[in-house]
């Protein structure tokens, strides 16, 4: 196990983005951060070698130890990074679990980045408890998405890249397309029912729990869409991929 706290372990959890890289150590008992995450900007262009120098300067300035999980936007298998839709190309085919153990000298694990945020919300947040067919969008730069059966993960599903109006769905209904064309929510509500409508018809999911930077405003859309399935915002928020990834840490 990691680190003990007075409720747990403990382990690291880092959430790199297109913008910022997030971290925080965690009680993997509860999911809570144990301290004030710290935020530094990803270095461009975010290529393997810098954002591995970017994580070890944010591990020293969290001075904890213990064992570290990291998310990244792309498919992961096996420590081998296979896509790059939302980060640098340069990342494709990177072992990161070498690259970042050896910038940081800790064990790491890396984990794709709407997966770890699935995780962390059905583990502790909005997902907790429900039986069936989970899936956990996340609405930012692009859709990510996360699917759980009965609790277990089906990694690196990219149903955000499914085909709707003519392309990608996330070229459509991701949040960053509602600010670049100045979408009013009601708008851009329509946009992401239908875009729910077609991931229904797919997997007859149980419950989507709706997450991003979005999910916190949720009222202002969520109440304008019309779905079978029952649709919840995220509870987790901003801590849900840091959460997560520190679940996935070796030995946590």
């Amino acid at each position: 196990m990691g680190e003990s706290t007075e409720s747990g372990s403990m382990a690291i959890g880092i959430d790199i983005g297109g913008t910022g890289i997030k971290g925080a150590p965690v009680d993997t008992s509860t999911g809570e951060l144990i301290t004030e995450r710290i935020r530094l900007l990803t270095p461009q262009p975010a290529t393997p070698a810098a954002v591995a120098d970017t994580v070890a300067e944010l591990l020293g300035q969290i001075a904890q130890p213990g064992p570290v999980g990291l998310t990244l936007p792309a498919v992961v298998q096996q420590g081998i990074v296979r896509t790059a839709a939302n980060i640098d190309e340069s990342w494709i085919d990177t072992d990161v679990r070498q690259l970042f153990a050896g910038a940081t000298g800790r064990s790491v694990s890396v984990i794709n980045d709407a997966d770890a945020a699935g995780v962390a919300e059905v583990r502790f947040g909005a997902g907790q408890d429900v039986a069936g067919v989970v899936i956990m969008l996340t609405f930012g730069t692009g859709i990510g998405s996360a699917l759980f059966v009965d609790g277990d993960l089906v990694p690196n599903t990219e149903l955000g890249h499914l085909h709707l109006h003519g392309g990608d769905a996330e070229a459509y209904a991701a949040a960053s397309v509602r600010e670049e064309n100045n979408l009013s929510w009601e708008k851009w509500a329509p946009r992401v029912e239908r875009y729910l409508h077609l991931v229904e018809r797919l997997l007859w999911p149980d419950l989507i729990i709706v997450g991003g930077g979005v999910s916190k405003r949720a009222e202002k859309f969520l109440p304008l869409i019309e779905t079978r399935t029952r649709v919840v915002p995220a509870q987790m928020h901003n801590d849900a991929g840091i959460a997560g990834a520190a679940l996935f840490a070796p030995e946590a």
